[in-house]
């Protein structure tokens, strides 16, 4: 089923992240792992494509298994390091396994810079599917504005740059401040973005999350959070419970601000996604 029909519904949709292995001696474990997520039920899973491509086939199993057992998959698909021929076989796999929803982004740039030629942005790739064949196209954006933009103004204009070339819905990147998603959907709808807007929650459920988050992003981390993270970083089990407890009250916060989409990047662990929807069971 393609998200956007998905979306369209007008009622609250929870989905799942999970990225594949990066080496096929652990595929049978992360296969496991997304078997797990998958008996949730979520609206649709999506599937991280490796840095440069390295793990493409593997996004596209994991995708397809995802797909067979019964769940809407969402593949990720990057660009900045692939070449037009390399995107092309990508999605003629996608096609043929009958995977219909795509989310197109430029990908990071290399730490030795590298790249390919053939795409420098994310609304290129976007039109390359859309004129490949009928996917239903996703794509990225960023309440705090991308690290790269010169300020959010611009950040904007390229989103708009994203929707016009063809995308259906965007998923923004992790934020812990929902005001900010608000202030954000305020000015999105201002420039005339109309497509749906996901909302992408991390539940930080190891203090090791939060320096690889700010390295990253430089994401705001608002005065409760960087509390809960003082008060219980140092104990595991209470830092799991406590992050996935934030998390959620995040999400009944957008969900009671009819905030409908809801996308969670549980990666590959089936206990954080489970005790997410434990914790809306009835919300939702």
């Amino acid at each position: 089923m393609k998200i956007r029909n998905i979306l369209a519904q007008g009622k609250p949709t929870l989905s799942f992240e999970v990225f594949p292995p990066k080496t096929e001696d652990k595929y049978d474990s992360v296969a496991g792992a997304v078997s797990e997520i998958v008996r949730l039920k979520p609206a649709f899973m999506s599937v991280t494509y490796g840095a440069g491509g390295g793990t493409s086939q593997y996004t596209v199993d994991i995708a397809s298994s995802i797909k067979d057992q019964g769940v809407t998959p969402l593949a990720h698909l990057t660009c900045v390091s692939s070449t037009r021929e390399k995107v092309h076989s990508v999605l003629s796999e996608l096609k043929k396994r009958n995977i219909e929803n795509v989310l197109a982004l430029r990908g990071d740039i290399p730490a030795d810079g590298k790249v390919e030629k053939d795409y420098r942005y994310a609304s290129q790739l976007i039109a390359e599917i859309k004129a490949f064949g009928d996917f239903c196209i996703g794509a990225a954006c960023y309440p705090e504005g991308h690290v790269e933009s010169a300020n959010k103004t611009e950040d904007i204009l390229h989103l708009k740059e994203k929707v016009e070339a063809g995308c259906d819905f965007v998923t923004t990147q992790m934020f812990f401040d929902n005001n900010i998603l608000y202030n954000y959907l305020y000015r999105v709808r201002e420039q005339g973005i109309t497509v749906p807007v996901i909302a992408g929650i991390m539940p930080v459920t190891h203090v090791s999350q939060i320096r690889r988050i700010c390295s990253m992003s430089g994401t705001y981390l608002p005065p409760r959070f960087i509390a809960m993270v003082d008060r219980f970083g140092q104990n595991p089990a209470a830092m799991r419970q406590a992050g996935i407890a934030y998390a959620t009250e995040q999400i009944i916060d957008l969900l009671a601000n009819h905030v409908n989409g809801i996308h969670v990047y549980s990666m590959n662990h089936p206990q954080v996604a489970l005790r997410i929807q434990e914790n809306l069971s009835e919300i939702l």
